[in-house]
């Protein structure tokens, strides 16, 4: 299952004189991440890189900042990736210290300090949503929010004309059960639209 964060968590490492400052964060789509990795830059003026990953769908990305090729951006997406995150920006800011790491030294560094931030980071699980809606005689209508306030579902909107109509949202695994007690309890007076 596909997680996401709740909100945004920071470590920072210190090796061999560079500083490592990472940021781990939810992010929706590539525009938004370029807008905080900007923002990053006008926080951090004297950073020698700041390098970022981004695990969102189709619009996902990894940029390596002037680090060589395949050192910075790719592993820190290959983390996100491999804690099944989903939605997710990580930005590690580097401050250079002097002293040359070499590949395998910059790719330790820059997981190191993705995986230290997500240690910290609150997960919560993603969870596929469907939108149901249904009209219903008046008769119906407290039937129907009583159950959609007991199944955790949000009621979207409400529409009164000759019969109510509801529209809903609600976890698409608990559909088929929500569906089948909606239409219990309405003995066939519901109509699923």
């Amino acid at each position: 299952m596909p997680y996401t964060l709740a909100a945004q968590a920071h470590s920072e490492l210190l090796i061999k004189k560079s500083r490592f400052i990472g940021c781990v964060q939810p992010m929706a789509d590539r525009a938004s991440a370029q807008a905080a990795v900007d923002a990053l830059w006008k926080q951090h003026p004297g950073a020698a890189h700041i390098c970022w990953a981004l695990m969102a769908g189709g619009q996902s990305a990894a940029v390596d900042d002037g680090e060589p090729g395949g050192t910075a951006g790719r592993p820190m997406l290959e983390v996100l990736r491999h804690q099944d995150l989903e939605g997710v920006l990580a930005t590690v800011v580097r401050y250079f210290g002097g002293v040359k790491l070499g590949a395998g030294g910059l790719v330790r560094a820059y997981t190191d300090t993705v995986a230290q931030a997500l240690l910290a980071a609150p997960k919560v699980a993603l969870q596929r949503m469907a939108t149901l809606q249904c009209q219903v005689p008046y008769a119906l209508e407290g039937l129907l929010r009583r159950e959609i306030e007991s199944s955790g579902a949000e009621l979207l909107t409400v529409s009164h004309g000759t019969l109510v109509t509801l529209q809903m949202r609600l976890p698409e695994a608990q559909t088929p059960d929500f569906v089948a007690r909606i239409n219990d309890g309405g003995q066939g007076r519901v109509g699923w639209m």
